[in-house]
């Protein structure tokens, strides 16, 4: 509630939904009462429908009116009761996404994508992260059904059926992103961890590299990092090395983790000539330890990524990795669910491709 004898008046405006939403600030209330809908319309010079339409549906309002009407909102500091929206249409226009991490920008570009489309449908994003936490996540995914999700992004396959079965029995749409799989049984956007680490691992390989390490997360428990080391055996044991020979390290994923990873591989007696990780975030730290001790990427050691994120092309050398489709698949992703919490037809599980991105800290083994 404002403030008695102040009321809220819009600062800056923000495409947040196809509601075009203000962010509001104290400013005094010179009538003391709060704006109703009727005050916009009165205000605007519009029925309170034009209003009602022009907050939920703006594309349908012609721009000199949706101006019109928006300068009343900011005018009057005007704030919709969705509470009293919800209860009427049994839906809160607010989605869910719970990714494993805040820490780096992994998911950053395909959230980004999932809530501008949600935005285009007047739908508000609630994001919450569960630190690679399976409780955690549960525990996320029941408060943010208590408060009235309509529907949840999910980010890879490994959970209890507990929490599946909670899902079906509040009938709550979700999708299930950044893997695919169709023998889950989940509706998924996403692409195969598994194919496309075993593309990566044969480019390396048919660059001579026999001596390989991996840098990966802890696999218990992430389905993208066990997809991605089982695809890298699957390369060796195509191209005939020996899977008993790699040398592997997990840890959380962080750039000083992975530097760490990279400076325990090269102290060894026989250092890795080519290190694979398990993301673009360890990558970062591995080429960062490199340039610290003075090992020359690609000659003395390649290293590779998987995400292509911004921070591996702006790194150096710039890093071979694997381009996820991210802002394709977080649009698709809210597609669905939006066709989903509207009992539309939203199709089955769909694959998106991924794709080999050749930069410079992938090379030759060296000669010994």
């Amino acid at each position: 509630m404002p403030v008695s004898g102040w009321r809220l008046t819009a600062q800056k405006r923000y495409n947040v939904g196809v509601s075009e939403v203000t962010q509001l600030s104290l400013g005094r209330d010179t009538t003391g009462s709060v704006p109703k809908l009727e005050d916009v319309a009165r205000r605007a010079g519009v029925s309170t429908a034009t209003v009602s339409r022009c907050l939920n549906a703006p594309t349908r309002v012609s721009q000199s009116t949706r101006e019109r009407v928006l300068s009343a909102v900011r005018d009057l500091g005007y704030a919709p009761n969705f509470g009293a929206r919800a209860l009427a249409a049994k839906r809160t226009n607010t989605f869910g996404a719970i990714i494993p991490t805040m820490d780096n920008a992994i998911f950053a570009r395909g959230l980004q994508a999932f809530q501008d489309e949600l935005s285009a449908h007047g739908i508000t994003l609630l994001v919450a992260s569960s630190s690679y936490e399976r409780q955690t996540e549960a525990e996320q995914i029941a408060a943010l059904v208590a408060r009235g999700a309509d529907a949840l992004l999910l980010i890879g396959y490994d959970r209890t059926p507990e929490t599946y079965a909670f899902l079906d029995k509040r009938q709550i749409p979700y999708v299930v992103t950044w893997v695919y799989d169709p023998k889950k049984g989940h509706r998924s956007i996403g692409f195969d961890n598994r194919h496309a680490m075993k593309q990566l691992a044969l480019a390396v390989v048919d660059q001579g590299h026999t001596e390989l390490a991996l840098i990966t997360a802890d696999r218990a428990g992430n389905d993208r990092a066990r997809e991605r080391a089982e695809g890298l055996f699957d390369a060796m044991r195509e191209r005939g090395i020996s899977v008993s020979s790699l040398r592997l390290i997990e840890t959380s994923y962080s750039i000083d983790n992975g530097a760490r990873g990279f400076e325990e591989l090269m102290a060894s007696a026989s250092p890795p000539t080519a290190i694979l990780c398990g993301n673009d975030v360890l990558a970062a730290g591995a080429l960062t330890a490199a340039h610290r001790l003075g090992i020359r990427v690609p000659e003395d050691v390649s290293v590779t990524g998987f995400d292509d994120i911004e921070l591996a092309s702006i790194v150096t050398p710039a890093l071979t990795t694997v381009h996820v489709p991210h802002r394709e698949m977080g649009r698709r992703a809210a597609k669905m669910l939006v066709a989903l919490r509207n009992e539309r037809e939203a199709g089955g599980s769909e694959e998106l491709p991924t794709q080999i991105q050749w930069r410079a800290s992938l090379g030759p083994a060296p000669q010994s």
